[in-house]
């Protein structure tokens, strides 16, 4: 059986305490893990500690945090420190992220996001170990320093997220597991594929590797208005934030719609864009509708073999209430 978490919203919440009290809520109602966004709004680390130290057993973590931002020995000392905050319950989730964040909001230049990421893992390893940090590598070039405080007891597991063929073989090769977003179920069976042939490089175990997917959710009793915020939020992605999730959903058999729904939203048409999500694709990607229906839709994501995890996640548009009506009738 799958487990099923809670991916904060990606979009602003009017406080830290507002999204604090979401984990609380996910913790009281039984959600496996939390996990939190970093984009260009408030930072992931300062609102975990929050979290950690309000919540007593619910796991919590980034997904993602990017490859860019931070140096890998700066990542690795926070993961440590924050580990200690939640005694324990943390997993980190890295990734590139993408061109539009990297160099339009940090200005670094968006430089072989694939190879970046294996060394920030390797990285990450070494100095979460308490070991000694010689690294020569074709990005980073490090030495002469070591942790100065005590290393974590147990490993603090990272994972890397990704969507292609070679980040997803990436994620199989070197990390404890895999973050997938904006998929379909058909679509995720295939990048599975690509995930066991990085395991099998790796020569790893494949029950060490972890899977875990964020779906687009909304349950409401007023089902049209959670299907129409699930439309606008992919309508926003697959238009809006590069051409990650365009080339994705193409892989997945969705090409003509994704070129559509693009060109209307760059032609200024966003009503356009979200009535080209129809109500095929909606149900492909998505969980929305009344509660009862945004049930039934998740269990064919539960139903995925080789999914250990089921990250509920919100869109953008929804208010504070909708979002915890969402938790609530989501639950596991």
């Amino acid at each position: 059986m799958t487990d099923r978490s809670l991916h904060l919203p990606v979009a602003a919440q009017p406080s830290v305490d507002s999204l604090v009290s979401l984990a609380v809520l996910g913790e009281r109602r039984g959600y496996d893990h939390v996990w939190l966004p970093e984009t260009w709004g408030r930072d992931a680390v300062t609102v975990l500690t929050r979290i950690a130290a309000e919540t007593e057993r619910i796991g919590i973590g980034p997904s993602i945090l990017n490859v860019y931002s931070r140096s890998p020995a700066l990542l690795a000392q926070t993961a440590v420190t924050l580990g200690e905050v939640a005694d324990g319950r943390l997993r980190v989730g890295i990734g590139p992220s993408g061109p539009a964040v990297v160099e339009g909001w940090h200005g670094v230049e968006f430089d072989r996001p694939l190879r970046r990421s294996r060394e920030y893992l390797e990285i990450f390893r070494t100095v979460t170990a308490g070991e000694d940090l010689e690294y020569d590598g074709d990005v980073f070039s490090l030495s002469g320093f070591r942790l100065r405080c005590e290393p974590p007891a147990e490993p603090i597991p990272i994972d890397a997220a990704g969507m292609g063929p070679k980040s997803v073989e990436l994620a199989g090769r070197f990390a404890d597991g895999w973050h997938a977003i904006v998929f379909t179920p058909e679509g995720l069976r295939d990048r599975l594929g690509d995930l066991h042939r990085g395991i099998e490089l790796g020569g790893r175990d494949p029950d060490d590797v972890r899977v875990s997917l964020s779906v687009t959710a909304c349950a409401l009793e007023d089902g049209e208005r959670a299907r129409e915020l699930a439309r606008g939020h992919v309508a926003f992605y697959v238009a809006a934030m590069g051409t990650y999730y365009r080339r994705s959903l193409a892989r997945q058999g969705y090409a003509s719609e994704a070129d559509a729904i693009a060109a209307a939203w760059a032609n200024g048409d966003r009503e356009g864009a979200r009535a080209l999500v129809d109500d095929e694709l909606l149900d492909a990607l998505c969980a929305a509708g009344t509660p009862e229906r945004a049930r039934s839709e998740l269990e064919k994501f539960d139903a995925i073999d080789g999914l250990d995890e089921v990250a509920v996640s919100f869109p953008r548009g929804a208010s504070p209430a909708e979002i915890e009506a969402t938790v609530e009738a989501l639950s596991p």
